[in-house]
Parts: structure tokens; sequence; C-alpha cells
């Protein structure tokens, strides 16, 4: 198992970090983890002004920075990638229906986004660079997981002809973070309080249950510990959305009544965040799975002579096969996101 993560100043004391996609909710985590921090200046990256006023009054802080650009366009990445040491990519297109409909937009965001991220980085001698990916690249039936799933390949490629002395490159990946922008857990809240019927897609369904402070956790640790290429997987426990739906019924004393929707487009019963062949080679770190890079070049043979017995021994890790919370365990995790009534979507 890896160390303890140094202490946050050791890596961060006086250095710049940049965070595409800075104003979404990953982003406000990591300001409120680091801005009493000694680091330098963290610089917050996307194209909504609106969202960057309204953080830059509420914070007011000197030592945050707002660079409207985005990141299909690959001038407005490099010119704020200079003087950057560190990079969190967090921008991307994340709503399953709109990237169904409009699947080029997730592929000029997701994608081509990502790439620009990485070459801007890799130009300005970026130290470390973290992409955030998602459980739905694993195995994708739909849009936005394909192209998550692609944007990881370009970050794995990118890392076999990448110096990482000059500029490392990994990846995180996890499930849907609890009460983050456009979850089901605000929307949820959202029906109780306004006296609705919960709508639910199917009550079997799973759903890992992940915290904002888990994904700064896990992206701490990818930062700290990642070898060139690598992916990262924090293990978390998952529920039913039925049991999900009657745990927040019972923590907000309300007794809506639920109604059942049916599967959404593109949406997948339970979900996936290491594969079966990803499992083969994986490292159990405890907390973590390290995944680490494929190493393989095109020598063919190495595809269709030499396989790998273990693929065929493994099992992929999904929200099926995790640990299964009951409608305590939900009652329990949920209950310190804070007050309930002020995550309504």
């Amino acid at each position: 198992m890896d160390d303890e993560e140094p202490p946050m100043n050791s890596a961060f004391d006086g250095k710049t970090l940049l965070i595409t996609g800075g104003t979404g909710s990953f982003g406000n985590a990591v300001l409120s983890r680091f801005l009493d921090s000694g680091i330098g200046e963290i610089r917050v990256f996307s194209r909504d002004e609106k969202k960057q006023d309204d953080m830059r009054a509420s914070l007011r802080s000197d030592k945050v920075k707002f660079y409207i650009g985005d990141v299909r366009d690959y001038g407005s990445v490099r010119d704020a990638l200079k003087g950057v040491d560190y990079v969190f990519h967090a921008a991307a297109l994340k709503q399953v229906p709109s990237c169904e409909f409009y699947p080029l937009e997730a592929v000029k965001t997701n994608i081509i986004g990502t790439e620009n991220v990485l070459n801007a980085a890799i130009e300005n001698e970026v130290s470390r660079v973290v992409v955030l990916s998602t459980d739905k690249a694993v195995y994708p039936i739909n849009a936005m997981g394909m192209s998550k799933a692609m944007a990881e390949k370009v970050m794995v490629a990118k890392s076999r002809s990448c110096d990482p002395g000059k500029t490392l490159l990994c990846a995180t990946r996890y499930g849907n973070v609890m009460a983050s922008r456009g979850s089901v857990i605000p929307l949820f809240v959202a029906q109780l309080l306004e006296g609705k019927p919960l709508t639910i897609t199917d009550p079997g369904m799973t759903r890992f249950l992940m915290s904002l402070t888990d994904s700064v956790d896990l992206v701490l640790h990818a930062f700290h510990h990642a070898r060139q290429g690598d992916i990262f997987v924090q293990k978390s426990p998952a529920s039913t959305i039925a049991v999900l739906a009657e745990a927040l019924k019972q923590m907000l004393d309300r007794d809506n009544e639920i109604r059942i929707i049916g599967t959404r487009h593109g949406e997948k019963l339970f979900e996936s965040l290491v594969s079966r062949e990803e499992m083969a080679r994986a490292e159990d770190l405890g907390r973590y799975y390290r995944i680490p890079a494929d190493a393989r070049d095109l020598n063919y043979k190495q595809y269709f002579v030499d396989g790998e017995v273990d693929i065929s021994l493994s099992e992929d890790y999904t929200s099926h096969n995790t640990e299964r919370l009951d409608i305590e365990g939900v009652k329990a995790i949920v209950g310190k996101l804070g007050p309930l009534e002020q995550m309504r979507a």
C-alpha cells in the first residue's frame, strides 16, 4: 500500500494550480480545501463568466485568478497555462441525455478539449496533470461515457511519449458524486420538499455513492502517487435507487409517492469503475486501485499471440458487486453532507 500523502504544503506551497471547469462542484470543493493552505495561486478556467463573477464575489480572495476560455480553443488553454505548476482537468460535458442528442459536442469538449489541455500542459512544462474521468467510461453505452473513455485513451497515449521528469499525466475515475450539480440527490430533495412524486427510473438500479470530499481526496492521492499514465479509482459503497429514495424520505420525514418512470436514454442498470481487463493488472492499494498504463506498443504479436490468462479469471468492479448499503447505511453517509434542505436542485 502507498504511504500516506505528505502534508499538502509540501507539494503545493507557493505553487500555481489551474482547474479547468473550475466553477463546477469539484472546483468549489478544491477551493474550499486549498484556500487556507500555502498555495500561491489558483486559476479558475471556464467559459461561464456569470459563474466566475459569482465565485469571485463569494470568495474575495487574492489567491484566486479567473480565466475566461474554452478547452475547445487551444489558444485560450495555452495562454492560461503559462506559469502553471499543476492542472486538475475537470471541464467536461457530463449530462448523459444531452450528450446522447449532441454527441459531437461531447467529442469537442471531452476528447479534443482534453487533448488541448494535455498538449498545452506539455508545451508549458506543467509538472503534473490530473484528468478527471467517470465510471461511465468503463464499458460505455452512451456518448458521454464513450467520449470520456476516449479522453482516458488520449491521456494514456500522450503519457507514452511525454517525459515524466517534465510533465506527468494521470487520471482519476469515480462514480456519482453525491449532491453535485445535476446528480440525483438534489433532484430527490427538491421533489420531497415540494410534495411531488419521487421519479425513479428503476428501483434495482445501483449507483456508487461518493462525496465531493472523497473526489478531492482521490485527485490528491493520484497527484502524490501517480506514475506516468496511471488511472486511480477509489473503492466506494453503492446503493439501489430505491434504498436511496427511502433513506431520503426518512431523513426529511416525508411520505411522497414513488413513480417509476423507466430507464432513461443511455442509462445503465449498474456502473463499473474497473473493467475485468483492467482488474487483471490493477494494483490494490487498500482504499484505491491503481490501473497502470498499458505499456504495449504496435507489436501485434502481443495482442494476437501472447495473450493474458489472468483476464479470464478477473471480475470487473461495479456498483453491483461493491459494498451494498442498506437504508441506515445510506442515511449515515448522506447525513455527512450537511442539511438536505440546502441541496435541492
